[in-house]
């Protein structure tokens, strides 16, 4: 295997390389966890593969999630039995096997106040039993995720201190995979597939597709190629139909907001919260590293043209606040929310509403030969590819081998044991599993890489030039919004600005210190 690094003079190198006459075999459109999925899976089968996308990795969707890895229990309360298992399998497959690095146990805590009728706690306490038996069947062990137990009051208070006392009973509490950023996932699976020798091209817009080919613009030149491949495949999500008309889908919108522990008073257990007047629907508090709680998520259609990246609207705000309210000690109000996000769903087109709309995916071919694979969950993104380049083998007669990313560890991964002993930070651990030495080595060659970007925050400049070197990133935005996300809550992006384009500017243009 070549090296997983991806930075600019790489991606220059390989663009002339495929624009100059070099086709391949496999040819993705789509840079989200889907299409660097792909890419990993034609890759690993030894499969000459490209990838293009026409802004930077995860720059859509796939950063834009509640970070979680659910093991299939909403679609279980649905009676989708499949697509349950199916889910329950792949997430035992991250936190085991490909991603230990990336992944984590979240404990979830559905407090049982005077307001929860005895219905709706069996029907809670039934729908978690039953997702412990799909964790057995997937063969996911307890020691990653426990199994779910009612517990008292003054249990359920240790474990989440912002819940409101009065007619608290008790609370059941379960588990779920939660990853430490969806966008660093993307980023694994890309550079996995660059270490079997794909090209990873960002910055290059597809403009038109066929089965074999891809007519598509250099943003950073704005010269155009033509680059050719046996197959095509497109892994745009929601703009999905815009370069395949044929296909038709149904976006829906996830809005979260960020916000700090201080202010739900939450820690490390998160909480689920039932949606007054509605029987099966929740809004979740999930904390995350570094003192964050997430609040979300909608379920509301997107009509009309699909923005770049999506805004959330006030009504969302108002839903959100005043939902995780009804369980908290103190109500939540604009001025805790540090920032927002919202993600759209890319939702087979049909009858109903958004929230009541499939999550299975399907591999489409249209007219032109190009496949299209849409649909599905962050969570099942492996058994997604694996599909897609399925069909593209049998479509163009590919000389590929067995899938192999079931088993397949991606860059930085190791068991949870061995997590345990890397020589490193745990916060570094967390982000970039074994290669935490090479990047706190850095600060350790140049101790002013070693300094925090602003004051109060933890991330240092060496994860600039680590993201400059070997993550792809080609400008601040890159390093702001995809690889630290401080962009989540804009005070903090723009306190980090300065350093950031110093750092980054001086990498891009020649920067000398040795990588360890």
């Amino acid at each position: 295997m070549i090296a997983a690094s991806l930075n600019a003079p790489r991606r220059a190198a390989e663009l002339d390389r495929l624009a100059s006459g070099h086709p391949v075999d496999v040819l993705v459109v789509g840079g989200g966890v889907t299409g660097a999925g792909i890419a990993l899976d034609a890759a690993a089968r030894g499969l000459s593969v490209a990838l293009v996308e026409a802004h930077d990795l995860a720059f859509g969707t796939s950063r834009w999630s509640s970070k979680l890895v659910h093991g299939g229990l909403r679609y279980l309360a649905r009676g989708d039995l499949a697509l349950a298992h199916e889910s329950a399998v792949e997430r035992g497959i991250l936190m085991t096997s490909t991603a230990p690095h990336l992944t984590r146990p979240l404990p979830q805590l559905f407090p049982l106040h005077g307001t929860a009728s005895a219905g709706q706690r069996a029907l809670v306490t039934a729908g978690l039993y039953a997702g412990d038996a799909l964790r057995r069947a997937a063969r996911t062990p307890s020691a990653v995720l426990p199994r779910p137990r009612s517990i008292p009051g003054t249990e359920a208070m240790a474990l989440a201190p912002g819940l409101a006392r009065t007619g608290l009973r008790g609370a059941l509490l379960s588990f779920d995979g939660a990853l430490t950023d969806d966008a660093r996932l993307v980023l694994a699976l890309a550079r996995t597939a660059a270490s079997f020798g794909a090209h990873v091209l960002t910055r290059l817009s597809a403009v038109e597709l066929a089965g074999d080919r891809v007519r598509a613009r250099d943003e950073l030149t704005g010269r155009e190629v033509v680059l050719g491949a046996r197959q095509v495949i497109n892994a745009t999500g929601v703009w999905a139909g815009e370069l395949e008309p044929s296909v038709r889908l149904s976006p829906s919108r996830g809005s979260h907001l960020v916000l700090s522990a201080e202010a739900t008073g939450l820690a490390g257990t998160a909480v689920l919260v039932g949606v007054p007047g509605e029987r099966n629907r929740y809004v979740f508090l999930l904390p995350q590293p570094g003192g964050r709680v997430y609040l979300g998520l909608t379920d509301e259609p997107m009509p009309g043209p699909l923005p770049e990246v999506p805004e959330v609207p006030e009504s969302d705000v108002d839903f959100l606040l005043g939902v995780a309210s009804t369980v908290l000690a103190r109500e939540l109000t604009r001025a805790d929310v540090l920032g927002s996000f919202a993600g759209l769903r890319p939702l087979l087109a049909a009858e109903g509403s958004s929230a009541d709309l499939s999550r299975k995916h399907a591999v489409l071919t249209g007219d032109s030969g190009v496949i299209t694979i849409v649909g599905g969950k962050l969570t099942t993104y492996r058994r997604m590819a694996q599909d897609a380049v399925d069909a593209a083998v049998r479509a163009a007669a590919l000389p590929a081998g067995p899938a192999r990313t079931r088993t397949l560890p991606l860059v930085g991964a190791a068991r949870r044991r061995d997590l345990s002993v890397v020589e490193a930070p745990a916060r570094l651990v967390g982000k970039y599993g074994t290669e935490a030495p090479r990047v706190a080595a850095l600060g350790e060659v140049d101790r002013a890489l070693a300094d925090p970007l602003f004051p109060g925050c933890e991330i240092t400049g060496a994860e600039v030039v680590w993201a400059v070197r070997h993550e792809g990133a080609l400008d601040a935005e890159d390093v702001l919004h995809r690889r630290t996300r401080l962009g989540l809550v804009p005070a903090e992006a723009e306190a980090a600005r300065p350093v950031v384009d110093d750092l980054v500017d001086r990498c891009l243009h020649g920067l000398r210190t040795r990588t360890p």
